[in-house]
């Protein structure tokens, strides 16, 4: 999508639509929307007089001006209560203008920056959530689509329209910002999207590569005789079974620099979760090609902070595998060593995600961090008990409120959990250093406690687990069914945060 900005008034703009908004409650529209209402001899009162349009969040209506303005439709989206309205608001009102637009068949659409007029949200963040809520609300997954004669054209070309020449600067920063962080997440999307018979360890691999020399990312793919060579029995236990040899996708910005910090993110690459020896139901099965949710993650945040040229070290480490049942592959009972020494005994096999964790866990601190953060589809108990609206996050302390201010201004939310001693308990092994599994209560937790085993000495940790996060169930204003590309913007705030 070309995203573009200019100075003039939403009244003024020869287009194929426009987009205004209205707070609920409000009878006489002021602004550009009053303006757009006068030029329209006040057909917008009329419709709020009529009650056809309160300016609920996310409601719509249409209006054709019929000479009376040179655009050939008027959107007004409604941004709901006031005092209620957050950023989070001008990516849903974007999002949902944006679908109808698609919907009516523009492909060409202007609109004023939502919240920052009376809504007093700063411009440079109304724009960047403007652009991320249009161009994530309007993302659709067609690549192995072959009938496509019906199906309406996207939007082409987003205008942001500003009447203050002053605030042109903060605009096009927000803009693009806004753009690149969108487009990691859809590319995300794509990935979690992808059938399992494409996204396969080398393919993810080979994409991996194609990406960071596009964008400017060291990249090294670590192929299974290293993985061997260099202890990681653990992440290899899963790969036994696995129809491709395991990789790890290594990528770095600002490969070298010792002189800035130094941030590792670790995400758990599972192209297809079986559950192994210990098969899962059927049922909804095909959705387990979603496991490989958090790798996407740390790929998408990777190619973004490159694009951001954020002034940090960054590295992603995507283990990548498959968990398929074979005559080779791990059975319950088994024990094997991992990369930091200790055995680990295997209680199932389809609590398998952490067993690649723990081994790239301990390998990242050969980059001497100030910081891990590892993202995963990790547990059932997380989706039992946290559900949609936030993912489970545990670990130190400082860093996990750097992921929670982080979450709450990307709407990638994260809730903190415990990790207390007595948990450990559950993880004690009678023939093994340690048990990967507990029992089924407290299961989120305990599997971030095993974790923390594997963490190099002294580094701040924290573990993002994202089970009910990786696919969307449900249509949402700029979260379509499908795979939602969660935690590339978390990720990526946390990251523009971390020098303060």
């Amino acid at each position: 999508m070309q995203i573009q900005t200019t100075v003039g008034k939403i009244q003024d703009q020869e287009a194929q639509a426009i987009v205004v908004n209205l707070f609920e409650g409000v009878a006489a529209p002021d602004g550009a929307t009053g303006a757009v209402d006068a030029a329209l001899g006040g057909a917008i009162r009329a419709l709020i007089a009529a009650g056809d349009f309160r300016g609920k969040r996310n409601e719509v209506a249409v209006l054709y001006p019929g000479g009376g303005l040179p655009a050939r439709r008027v959107l007004v989206v409604g941004l709901g209560k006031a005092e209620k309205f957050t950023v989070e608001g001008i990516r849903q009102a974007a999002a949902t203008a944006a679908r109808k637009a698609r919907d009516l068949g523009v492909t060409q659409l202007h609109t004023v920056v939502h919240g920052a007029g009376v809504g007093a949200i700063e411009m440079e963040t109304a724009a960047q959530a403007m652009v991320e809520g249009t161009i994530l609300g309007l993302y659709r997954y067609q690549e192995l689509k072959t009938q496509l004669e019906d199906v309406r054209p996207n939007v082409e070309t987003l205008t942001l329209v500003e009447f203050d020449p002053a605030k042109l600067a903060a605009l096009e920063a927000g803009a693009a910002a806004g753009r690149v962080i969108a487009e990691a997440t859809c590319l995300a999307r794509d990935l979690i999207n992808r059938p399992a018979n494409l996204a396969t360890p080398s393919t993810i691999a080979e994409t991996a590569r194609t990406l960071a020399e596009a964008v400017g990312l060291q990249c090294r793919i670590m192929e299974k005789a290293e993985i061997e060579a260099l202890g990681m029995g653990a992440f290899l236990s899963v790969n036994k079974g696995g129809g491709e040899p395991a990789k790890m996708v290594i990528l770095e910005h600002n490969a070298g620099r010792e002189d800035l910090p130094a941030v590792v993110l670790v995400g758990k690459g599972i192209t297809f979760d079986s559950g192994g020896i210990s098969i899962k139901p059927s049922q909804d099965l095909w959705k387990m090609k979603d496991d490989m949710a958090g790798a996407a993650a740390v790929i998408g945040a990777l190619c973004a902070t490159a694009q951001l040229n954020l002034p940090l070290r960054v590295v992603g480490l995507a283990p990548l595998t498959e968990n398929m049942p074979d005559a080779l592959a791990s059975k319950p009972g088994d024990v094997v060593k991992s990369l930091k020494g200790l055995t680990v005994e295997i209680h199932s096999t389809d609590a398998e995600g952490r067993m690649l964790l723990i081994d790239a866990l301990t390998y990242a601190g050969t980059f001497k961090p100030q910081a891990i953060v590892d993202i995963a589809t990790l547990t059932g108990a997380q989706a039992v008990a946290l559900g949609t609206p936030a993912a489970a996050v545990m670990g130190d302390e400082a860093l996990v409120a750097r992921l929670r201010a982080a979450g709450e201004a990307s709407y990638d939310r994260v809730w903190p959990m415990p990790l207390f001693e007595e948990y450990g308990e559950q993880l004690k092994s009678d023939v093994a250093d340690v048990c990967h599994v507990g029992s089924r209560a407290g299961g989120c937790i305990t599997a971030g406690f095993f974790l923390s085993k594997f963490v190099p000495e002294g580094i701040p940790w924290a573990h993002i687990d994202m089970a009910a996060q990786g696919l969307a169930d449900d249509d949402r204003p700029y979260i379509p069914r499908g795979g939602a590309g969660f935690g590339v913007r978390l990720l990526v705030e946390m990251l523009r945060r971390w020098n303060g």
